[in-house]
Order: structure tokens, then sequence, then C-alpha cells
């Protein structure tokens, strides 16, 4: 019975410290232009095109920011998005966007790998490096680079939030984002966590990324970002979460693009800590309200517990969609969390990451062992 108790009492803490995390974030990033901001160089892996690349990577273009450049990097010279790289190129003449394509491989992280490509074309040594799913404002660029002039600061990152594009599987898919992974982040930084890193943005000086190893340091990590993040503040740099939040389109088209995506952030969540990980089940919070219930034998404390947790989930709900409850919606998240609780299980199985077209086999200090190709 008294496992029960710590089960629900768990799960309600944590479910409200999650609503209390996200409703304080620390006020909204600054709309002024800045003078006297340096130069930046944004690096932009690329590889294949959805419907929602060409505004995301737009957005990077039209930033107000006096002096940056923008390097996208594509491995195929036959992958679509190469056009939409040369159509951004010719929209905004005034920028000094460059392409690079090049196929070499420096390492089993092929996002790695396109970057490491791109740097020798970076002109400026202020470094943003982001994701190709990202859209962001025209005062991005100002905003996260201005804590990088600290001389202590070693990388500044951003949460995000998962738009979904139309569809059952794209709303299933940003709730997983909005609703456990950014939580459980604000969480970690309410309570002194400065550990996240995120490649929906690394803004970096050039000397610190040589400091720390230069990106061949990180070339045959899965969690490429992490593992920067880690290399820094080994210098004794500070990491810092912006109060920027950007947007990633969640654009999942069926329920095995789903799991897939989801396994692949656990199990390198897992990769990169284990033991965090293996306690994180009580972030699920519904269903581990109702298995403590259970276990207590359905007692009054416990019932309370379980309504606390319920109220604070659907305040966290509420607050992230920005929105009303709706029936459906009040039906969709428990069943949420009890998908994730589930994947969270299914994670310790293998160490098998589906990355794209490829299939990754990670070793337990999270280096990416081989990658097989998936024939159709």
């Amino acid at each position: 019975m008294w496992c029960g108790y710590v089960l629900g009492a768990a799960a309600m803490v944590y479910s409200v410290l999650a609503w209390l995390a996200v409703g304080a974030r620390a006020g909204s990033a600054s709309s002024s232009t800045r003078r006297g901001m340096p130069p930046v160089t944004i690096l932009k892996p690329l590889c294949g095109a959805e419907s929602e690349t060409y505004d995301c990577l737009r957005s990077f273009c039209d930033q107000k920011y006096s002096e940056f450049q923008v390097v996208f990097g594509i491995a195929d010279p036959g992958d679509p998005v190469v056009a939409i790289a040369r159509r951004l190129q010719t929209e905004f003449p005034q920028r000094d966007v460059q392409i690079v394509i090049d196929s070499r491989q420096h390492g089993s992280n092929r996002k790695v790998s396109n970057l490491i490509n791109m740097l020798p074309f970076a002109s400026h040594d202020y470094l943003v490096l982001s994701d190709s799913d990202v859209r962001v404002n025209s005062e991005y660029l100002s905003n996260v680079i201005e804590p990088l002039r600290e001389l202590d600061v070693g990388i500044v990152t951003c949460a995000y939030r998962g738009a979904a594009r139309r569809g059952l599987w794209s709303l299933l898919g940003s709730a997983f984002i909005n609703e456990w992974f950014t939580p459980s982040v604000r969480v970690a930084a309410l309570v002194g966590g400065r550990c996240f890193v995120s490649g929906a943005t690394i803004a970096i000086r050039r000397e610190v990324l040589a400091r720390a190893g230069g990106l061949g340091a990180i070339a045959n990590e899965l969690a490429d970002d992490y593992r920067l993040g880690e290399l820094t503040r080994r210098l004794g740099l500070r990491t810092v979460l912006s109060k920027v939040v950007v947007e990633v389109a969640v654009v999942e088209r069926s329920f095995s693009e789903v799991v897939g995506h989801e396994l692949r952030w656990l199990r390198t969540i897992r990769a990169v800590e284990p033991l965090g990980y293996s306690l994180c089940f009580v972030t699920f919070t519904i269903p581990i309200a109702l298995i403590g219930t259970l276990l207590s034998d359905g007692s009054p404390a416990a019932f309370s517990m379980l309504g606390t947790t319920a109220l604070a989930r659907i305040l966290l709900h509420v607050k992230t969609r920005q929105a009303n409850l709706t029936f459906l919606q009040a039906i969709m998240f428990p069943l949420r969390d009890t998908l994730s609780l589930l994947l969270w299980g299914w994670s310790f199985r293998t160490r098998d990451v589906r990355w794209r077209d490829h299939h990754v086999q990670v070793t337990r200090d999270g280096l990416v062992e081989s990658v097989v190709r998936i024939t159709p």
C-alpha cells in the first residue's frame, strides 16, 4: 500500500511542478533591435523537404539583424531541398546566403558530418546551429546572440514548441513535445538544472567550439547537442536557456511515425541520462497516479492525490495549448500520457533507433555504433 502512496504523491508533485514551471516561464524575449551586435553565421544542415521547409528556412533569412550569413548544407545534390535553398538565395539577394553540397562523412552522425562540411564556409565567429524544421520570428537572432556576448557563456539554446499540422497523429506528436518534453525541461531549469541543449538552437562562439574539441568531437554521438553542451561546461562555461521559444513543425502522418520519432527521442535521453531516465516514469502523471490509487486500495488520500494530479495536468494542457479544454482533448491527454509510459517501457528493450531512413545502433555511452540502410 505504501508503494501506491509514493507513486501517487510523486505524480502529484511533478504534475504541479510542471504546471508551475511552464506558467512561470521568465518573461518574454525583448523585441528591440540592439546596436553593436557581432556578425553571425547561421548553419542550417538540411536533408529532405517537407511542406513546412520553405517557411521554416525563410524565417532564418528574414531577421532584423545588422549583419548575418546563412549557410545551407546538403549532402545529396539530388535532394529536393536544394531547390528550396536556391529559391531563398534568389529571394534574398541582399543576404549572404551560401549553399554547400558535400557528401563527405566524418563520422556516424550524418547531421554533424554535414555541419563539418559547412563550417569552412562560415564567415563569422558567432555561430548559430539550427535544425531544418525550426521556425522563428524576426527578433530571434538578436535575442539569442545577446547572452552569448558574456564571456562566461558557452552555449545559448532554446526550448521549443511543437506546432501541429492537420491530422490526429500530428496533434499527438505535438502533445508529446508540449506537454511532456518541454515541461520536463522547465522543471529541470526550475530546480537548477542547466544541462539542456537543443538542436533547435545552439549559439556558440567559434573559439569556444574549437576549445571544446570542434565538431569532430561529437561526430559519432547520437545526442550531439547534449554532448556539445557537456564539453563546453567542462571548460567552466555556462549553458543559457534563452527566453526565446522557437516553433518546430510536427508533421507525423501515421501512428508508426509517431512511435518511431518518440522512441528515438526517448532512447537518446536514455543514452545521455540513464539514471534520470530510469526514474522519469513519474512524469507520465495520469497513468502513474491511477496505478498509485489502485495499489493503495483506493483510499480517500489516494483519490485526493489523483484529483490534484488530474487538475494540474488539465491546467498544464490548457496552458500549453493556450485554449479552452475541449471534450476530445480531455479524452486525448490521458491516452497521450499512457502511450508515453508504454513507449518509455519499450525504450529499454533495445538500443536500436530509427533516424530518417536509417537504423542506428547506440552504445551505452551514447555513441552511434553502426548505421544500416533501410531498404523499402
